[in-house]
């Protein structure tokens, strides 16, 4: 055969003017653009292949005929012992406009070296000098298939093989001998596959869940469809097909856009690029970019999950029979499970009536009716995430496609079942991306589609917004026990966040969007309601914990009216606990669970009736208390700053399951005088000191007593801060104090040398934050005027508060300031200098010119 016949000449105008038009035109990303650049490739390519040909056998020559009985001359020239092999994703034509060229050229044995080395450079070249990225190697199908018994991507990419030009025979040789290889290796290469494509998700994480995500690398991503084409090419198993072509699509379609608007090879989906991808690809924005590509990961997560497991049976399976064929002829059993665990044969468990347990999985029971039993699908969810089984994707798509809507409201089984899904513990994870793969949820839920899939764009936030619902049932569930009605705790749980698929306030808009849902699940009207004010009031106490004068009568008295009840309060306390643990190690810690429950102490004491009671000696703050008063009476005797820096509470130990951020308390006690918030802040960003969190208070003169020791003549300023080492270790109380001496006499200009260093930062591209916002809370207490900041984290930001605070001429009663990731949330009771709160439009300018501080 001659191999100048396959080609079809270079494009009109030259190949990279073709392809230039190509990616140029209207014609959006897509299955047809990749397969009209596959195609236009391949004509360069075979192009460039038959034209090297020829060059070699001019430069060659032709070789005299073998003597009689004489060894086998060398071919110069490839003409039928040579091919060109496009292999992994340009094997497939997946070709994105910035993908290497995954090239193999193809020999056989008796072609000259020479004459191959020539052929290979002829082809090389010209795809270098336009710049492309090539993959490229020279091999026997010997070397081929030796090289991918050593190499797992090697083999990988050559399942994949597909014939640009030359001898059409040896790439149809090569296809056959890899796949033979594939499958007989199958049972020991599949478990090494698995374990690569665990460690991408170490290293790269659940691509539904990431803000930047990898869109090739992480979990559910472009690699794992590859894996899962393996998987079926060895004939063990297949993955389910349900989506899987429109997910491949959707990631494809998004990488092709990615590489067009950034100009370079990449698969991360970096938050600067979210904008004009979303745009290209005609979505609204980058959230519903990132929506399209969560629920495309989703699928193929899924689908990655359901077949390893699939290959973990089969792998079992014949490992069991091997150790009975060797039992059978005298040999030693094999390690598997023991024979008739598989197939037909298991042994079938009952679990729930219409489910039984089979082979490691929960699936339905041979008289399972779902067309009778509209219960059924939730009984089979309860039934497995109890057992802590999968549910298997063969009894989930037979209850979606069979099984009757239930009734409006639910019957009381059906409550019944859904909550006991709910509070299985971790396992009800599994079993609810079962259902939701075969959209179930939405079909007993519809308001669940608003969440599904959603982003937050925070970065305490490790979820999209519906898998935090649902991990925040997971630890409501631990929580059961401290409640009277753990069912209204954990469908709460559920809902919480229910609001953030649409418009407005998501507590306001989940309060209606819940109060609905729990009556379509069957709660009467006082659970519903209950479930309803769990859900508006489910921020209440940590913000009021973390932001608000404890002390301050108004503030519990606040707290109170919006409860009613000492029952809901605990559900309400349960329920914080439980959404802060499911969002992220910065979300919970020790001191944050103190004083969340030294507030539903004492909002408790106000719904029972009971007089305040002093705080007890068991807390980490009241036993800070005395050493306080120490700080504030020592600082009145020297008349300058004292400061006291301690671990404090210990922050390696895990709280609820999560490890706690790192830092240590610093306490710094100064008589009251002009500038003292910002000087104090800014010392602490000198130091390069984070802010974790911080209390301040006024003392008045009768708040000073240091035991039985000094009396206070004149109020005090505490200042009480969780701080860490931003880098590098921290600096002692003698440094901090010095420097907050000058800080305080002028002879340190903390504003100017925060400025120098802001100014000597290099200059980071990225996303804009949302501009501070600086607000008055109105009644927020009966004795100040409260001012709510909410700003992204930055150094010295509190030290420009202050500043703005102090040339605003009023007086700080006390402060508190939290950090959550990259947000600053921070309140300040602030009073004229006759100590009355300020009248509003006083608070509205005072607003204004804290929010022209911040920039």
């Amino acid at each position: 055969m001659d191999i100048t016949a396959d080609a079809a000449g270079p494009p009109p105008g030259g190949y990279a003017a073709a392809r230039t038009r190509l990616l140029r035109q209207e014609t959006p990303s897509g299955p047809g653009r990749r397969a009209a650049l596959a195609r236009l490739t391949d004509d360069w390519l075979a192009a460039l292949f038959t034209t090297s040909a020829a060059d070699a056998v001019t430069r060659n020559g032709t070789p005299a005929d073998p003597p009689p009985g004489g060894p086998r001359a060398p071919r110069p020239a490839p003409r039928r012992g040579a091919a060109l092999v496009a292999v992994g994703g340009y094997g497939r034509g997946e070709l994105s406009p910035r993908s290497d060229l995954d090239l193999l050229l193809l020999h056989d044995e008796t072609v000259d070296p020479k004459a191959v080395a020539a052929l290979a450079d002829g082809i090389w070249y010209p795809v270098w000098d336009l710049g492309l990225a090539l993959d490229h190697s020279v091999r026997t199908t010997a070397q081929a298939r030796t090289t991918a018994r050593e190499d797992l991507k090697v083999q990988l990419g050559l399942l994949d093989a597909r014939h640009i030009a030359g001898d059409p025979s040896l790439t149809t040789a090569l296809r056959t001998a890899v796949l033979a290889d594939w499958r007989n290796q199958a049972p020991k290469r599949l478990p090494e596959l698995r374990a690569l494509g665990d460690e991408r998700t170490r290293r790269h994480g659940e691509l539904q869940f990431l803000l930047e995500p990898d869109l090739k690398e992480a979990h559910g991503g472009l690699r794992d469809l590859t894996a899962l084409r393996a998987v079926a090419a060895s004939w063990l198993a297949d993955a389910p097909r349900e989506g899987l072509a429109e997910a491949r699509t959707r990631l494809l379609d998004t990488r092709d856009t990615l590489h067009l608007a950034t100009g370079r090879a990449t698969d991360r989906l970096a938050l600067q690029e979210q904008d004009q991808v979303a745009a290209d690809l005609g979505l609204a924005d980058a959230d519903a970019l990132l929506r399209r590509v969560y629920e495309a990961a989703r699928t193929v997560a899924y689908a990655d999950d359901v077949t390893w497991r699939e290959v973990g049976r089969v792998l079992r399976a014949r490992s069991a029979r091997s150790g009975l064929r060797g039992l059978l002829t005298g040999g030693r059993p094999g390690r598997g499970r023991t024979p008739g665990t598989s197939g037909d044969t298991a042994e079938r468990t009952p679990l729930a009536e219409g489910v039984v347990e089979q082979d490691g999985e929960a699936v339905l029971a041979r008289a399972a009716r779902p067309q009778q039993d509209p219960v059924l699908p939730l009984r089979a969810a309860a039934a497995a995430a109890q057992a802590g089984l999968p549910l298997s994707p063969h009894a989930v798509r037979r209850l979606a496609t069979a099984a009757r809507p239930l009734p409006v409201p639910w019957p009381a089984e059906a409550r019944e079942q859904f909550v006991t899904l709910l509070g299985a513990g971790p396992p009800t994870v599994g079993v609810w991306e079962a259902l939701e793969a075969e959209g179930l949820i939405t079909r007993l839920l519809p308001d669940w589609e608003r969440v599904r899939c959603r982003p937050q764009r925070n970065a305490v936030h490790r979820w999209t917004v519906d898998r935090h619902c649902v991990e925040t049932a997971v630890r409501a569930g631990a929580l059961s026990r401290r409640v009277g009605r753990p069912d209204l705790l954990l469908v709460a749980a559920l809902l919480h966040d229910i609001g953030k698929g649409w418009p407005g306030d998501h507590s306001t808009t989940g309060e209606v969007i819940a109060r609905d849902v729990a009556a379509r699940i069957g709660f009467g009207p006082a659970d519903t309601g209950t479930v309803a004010a769990l859900v508006r009031h489910h921020l209440l106490l940590v913000e009021t914990a973390t932001r608000r004068d404890l002390d301050d009568p108004a503030t519990v008295q606040k707290v109170a009216d919006a409860v009613g009840d000492p029952e809901t309060l605990g559900l309400l306390h349960a329920l914080t606990e439980a959404d802060a643990l499911a969002t992220g190690p910065a979300a919970w810690s020790a001191w944050r669970a103190s004083l969340v429950t030294d507030l539903v102490r004492r909002v408790t004491d106000v719904l029972t009736g009971e007089p305040p009671r002093q705080p007890d000696d068991s807390g980490p703050s009241a036993a800070a208390a005395p050493g306080q008063r120490r700080l504030a009476a020592e600082a009145l005797r020297t008349g300058g700053p004292v400061l006291s820096l301690s671990p404090g509470t210990p922050e390696g130990a895990p709280v609820g399951g999560e490890p706690e951020p790192v830092g240590v308390e610093l306490h710094i006690a100064v008589p009251e005088r002009a500038g003292l918030l910002p000087a104090a802040a800014g010392v602490l960003a000198l130091h390069r000191l984070a802010v974790r969190s911080a209390d301040l208070r006024l003392l008045e003169p009768d708040a000073g007593r240091a035991g039985e020791e000094e009396e206070a003549d004149g109020p005090v300023l505490l200042l009480s801060w969780r701080v860490a080492a931003e880098y590098g270790s921290l600096p002692d109380a003698a440094r901090l104090r010095a420097d907050l001496l000058r800080a305080l006499d002028g002879s340190l200009d903390i504003t100017a040398r925060l400025a120098e260093r802001e100014a000597a930062y290099p200059r980071r591209h990225g996303v804009r934050p949302p501009p501070p916002r600086v607000t008055v809370a109105p009644a927020a207490s009966r004795h100040a005027t409260v001012l709510e900041v909410r700003a992204q984290d930055a150094p010295g930001l509190l030290h420009r508060i202050g500043r703005a605070l102090e040339a605003a001429g009023v007086r700080l009663r006390s402060a508190h300031i939290s950090t959550l990731g990259a947000n600053a949330v921070d309140a300040f009771y602030l009073t004229g200098t006759d100590g009355a709160p300020l009248p509003g439009s006083r608070a509205a300018e005072v607003a204004r010119a804290v929010q022209s501080a911040l920039g």
